[in-house]
């Protein structure tokens, strides 16, 4: 062992106890989650980081239930720069909402890159933790040609060394057993001296001296590896601002003293760190194949990030995703939209007339069914980006859109929050906290809700479904998936021009450079893929559910107060519907010789089939008139009707505008807000766009014409209609001032643009 590697901590005691609380660390994409489950059974608790919406994943370690596991954000250093970055920092040094530091870390690294992914490693090692090495992917770095000593590199980092598959399990009995024993996991870490110049040297010691006045139970190694880092990381010296103001002026001394030198010290610890590196690597790492024969992923990815065949294929990839979710899906939604006629029938069968049958058929029934049916499509939406992400494309998605992301002044490190935002602006903008410049997280975060989420889906669907054919271009894509696509590209073309006005007129710079690594192409683990679908539906259907129950039944309320008197002339016309359809059935028994009651049951009967269908015609017309007179003079009919003038211009009625003003919780409350405002029962989504289709106002047009429905669903393709993304986005900003910015240009953007599709169609005479 070289003198200057770590010697494996001693300790005077005979045996150390069980960890209480292990800690999963490692680069992005190196089946560090993988580990976690398997380490956990699945047995996982998802809450959040005190203060920032980064994920705080936690689980019990199988076969223990003291023991903690946590899943720490993928993180290439513990140099922070990114939020996910100071999450896994402040987690590891103790700096966590009074949290201890783990008893022991589980650094998973790709046995296929290993001298990038040893670079956290040696952190780790600095910081004192105890340590164990999870040398993942041993089966790719074989088929590769790639053999590793094992035993040699455990030498040379002084700490237990496991070889392991993740995916299939192999070598995670010996990993189990290496967590136990804690003090073997020990290491000398303040034997610790990678190569730096004397001047950073000795500046890396005075800090690390006055830093001892703010944490004296720091070990001296804790102590040292913070003040290397505050030198070089401007964000962690900013996070030490409030708490050693005295130690935060000493590391700016140092700073302008070592500039005024000429000392290079932002890059002093990277090179000394990759020095070490590179000497441990080239002992332990024994090439046994072709070093330069390309790989699978190498000969895929010749055509799939291809300049122009690379973008080309990721847009005909996108709109065959779009036509399978609006066509596969249709046969769960015929099902569910049954399901929830079945419901309606058996509440209007049971329940009395009355106030209480309205809530639960009108209210529940109708808002919260009207959404579920959409289920099918998100969830394959949700298969198909969790398809893209388990095989390694998502990652290609960065590099071929980066010459189009920097043309507007981003990396293309920002396209990954993008297109989480497709599923949900949640995520997406939570997925930006991995971005290490703040301009861009700002512009990401600024942009996200424009990438049109799932929640959009519902409206898209209903008003596609009901006012645009069935037909296909060419024999091949469909009007209404190729509407769909439409939609989603024309708020992504925006996103990217608002991005770059942004980037030009309020975040000027420089661009920041993009340098990642690509993965290599997997196939999907089936009960990972189902898995991580399953968690995002689940979420969708909490958070959306909740929402859309209490919007139901507070629009409810709103639209069935104040009671309207009844009209008596459409009393009279349901006794009269009524009566001619019982004059009919007894003069048809009477010429029979059969009682009414067998009449009324024979459906063969054609002047009594014929009766019934009249009477239940005009009934349906009566009640539907009856609703609308109901909400009309309601509440929510009242607010709406004062602030139709200002709707008007985009072809929007005040049904319409109640519709959007109910929706502004989240998007897709919409649906069920237009299911109570017309009173829609039976299958819901069917009967609803029937009775959009039919719907008229008091001079007999038509209030739903297919240019209306564009440019309702060009409004939902800007608008913000989510309180959630607004609050995400004050957490992650730390302000209500951008949140507020982002709500109102959108809103301009949707106003605008459906201005201007309704004004120029109904100036061209297009679909109205």
């Amino acid at each position: 062992m070289s003198s200057n590697s770590p010697k494996p901590a001693t300790s005077s005691r005979t045996s150390e106890p069980p960890p209480q609380k292990i800690a999963i660390a490692g680069n992005p994409n190196v089946g560090k989650t993988t580990v976690f489950n398997r380490l956990t059974n699945l047995q996982k608790k998802v809450a959040n980081y005190p203060g920032v919406t980064v994920e705080r994943k936690s689980g019990t370690l199988a076969g223990s239930d003291e023991v903690e596991v946590v899943d720490l954000p993928g993180t290439y250093s513990l140099s922070p720069s990114s939020v996910d970055e100071r999450v896994a920092h402040n987690v590891l040094v103790g700096r966590t909402g009074g949290e201890p530091h783990p008893d022991v870390v589980v650094c998973v690294v790709d046995a296929t890159n290993l001298k990038r992914n040893l670079y956290l490693v040696t952190q780790l090692l600095d910081l004192g933790l105890p340590v164990v090495v999870a040398l993942n992917m041993m089966d790719a770095a074989e088929k590769k040609g790639i053999a590793i000593d094992d035993d040699m590199l455990a030498e040379e980092l002084g700490v237990p060394v496991v070889p392991i598959v993740a995916k299939t399990g192999t070598g995670f009995d010996a990993l189990r057993a290496a967590l136990h024993d804690v003090e073997a996991a020990a290491h000398g870490g303040s034997s610790f001296r990678w190569p730096l110049q004397p001047a950073v040297e000795s500046a890396v010691d005075e800090l690390a001296e006055r830093l001892a006045e703010t944490v004296p139970e720091w070990t001296a190694a804790q102590r040292r590896f913070e003040a290397l880092t505050a030198l070089g990381s401007e964000p962690l010296l900013e996070s030490w601002a409030d708490a050693a103001p005295a130690f935060c002026a000493t590391v700016r001394e140092k700073k302008e003293a070592l500039n005024e030198r000429g000392v290079p010290y932002e890059h002093a610890e990277t090179l000394g760190r990759y020095e070490w590196i590179g000497r441990r690597v080239r002992r332990v790492i024994r090439q046994i194949g072709e070093k330069d024969e390309p790989t699978l992923s190498d000969r895929i990815d010749v055509v799939l990030t291809h300049r122009i065949a690379g973008p080309l294929l990721f847009a005909g990839l996108l709109l065959l995703i779009f036509q399978a979710v609006f066509s596969w899906a249709a046969p769960a939604m015929e099902f569910v939209e049954g399901a929830v006629g079945w419901a309606s029938a058996v509440a209007r069968a049971e329940l009395p007339d009355g106030l209480v049958e309205d809530l639960i058929v009108e209210g529940i029934i109708a808002g919260v069914g009207n959404v579920v049916v959409f289920l099918p499509q998100i969830l394959l939406l949700f298969f198909f980006l969790g398809l893209i992400e388990d095989t390694g494309y998502m990652a290609r998605t960065t590099f071929i859109t980066d010459r189009l992301m920097r043309s507007i002044g981003l990396s293309g490190r920002s396209v990954v929050p993008l297109l989480s935002s497709y599923a949900c602006a949640v995520p997406g903008i939570m997925a930006a906290r991995t971005l290490d410049s703040e301009r861009d997280r700002i512009i990401t975060i600024m942009v996200a809700p424009l990438m049109s989420c799932s929640a959009r889906l519902p409206v898209y669907t209903l008003f596609t479904a009901a006012f645009i054919p069935s037909g296909s271009a060419f024999g091949i894509i469909g009007y209404q998936g190729l509407t769909l696509f439409s939609l989603y590209l024309l708020g992504t073309v925006m996103g990217l021009v608002a991005a770059w006005v942004l980037r030009s007129v309020v975040f000027t710079g420089e661009t920041s450079t993009l340098a990642m690594e690509l993965p290599p192409y997997r196939r999907p683990q089936v009960g990972r893929l189902l898995q991580r679908i399953w968690g995002r539906v689940r979420l969708f259907v909490l958070r959306a559910g909740k929402i859309i129950f209490g919007a139901s039944v507070v629009l409810w309320g709103l639209a069935s107060f104040p009671r309207a008197e009844p009209d008596a002339a459409r009393q009279a016309q349901r006794r009269a519907a009524r009566a001619q359809y019982q004059a009919t059935v007894d003069s048809v028994a009477a010429a029979r010789g059969r009682t009414p009651e067998a009449i009324a049951a024979d459906p063969v009967r054609d002047a009594v089939a014929a009766a019934k269908a009249r009477r239940d015609q005009t009934l349906t017309a009566l009640n539907a008139a009856a609703a609308s007179a109901q909400v009309r003079q309601s509440l929510i009919g009242q607010f709406s009707r004062t602030i139709e003038p200002v709707m008007r211009p985009l072809g929007f009625d005040w049904k319409i505008t109640a519709g959007l003003v109910s929706a502004l919780a989240a998007r897709e409350v919409i649906i069920s807000a237009l299911a109570t405002l017309y009173s829609v029962g039976g299958e819901q989504e069917v009967v609803l766009r029937e009775t959009l289709r039919s719907d008229t106002d008091a001079d007999g047009d038509r209030v739903f014409t297919p240019l209306v429905a564009v440019s309702l669903m060009v409004f939902f393709v800007f608008a913000l209609q989510c309180m959630g993304t607004l609050a995400v986005a004050k957490r992650e900003l730390n302000s209500w001032f951008w949140p507020t910015v982002m709500w109102l240009y959108m809103f301009g953007l949707a106003y605008l643009f459906s201005l201007l599709v309704y004004q120029s169609g109904q100036a061209l005479g297009i679909g109205v």
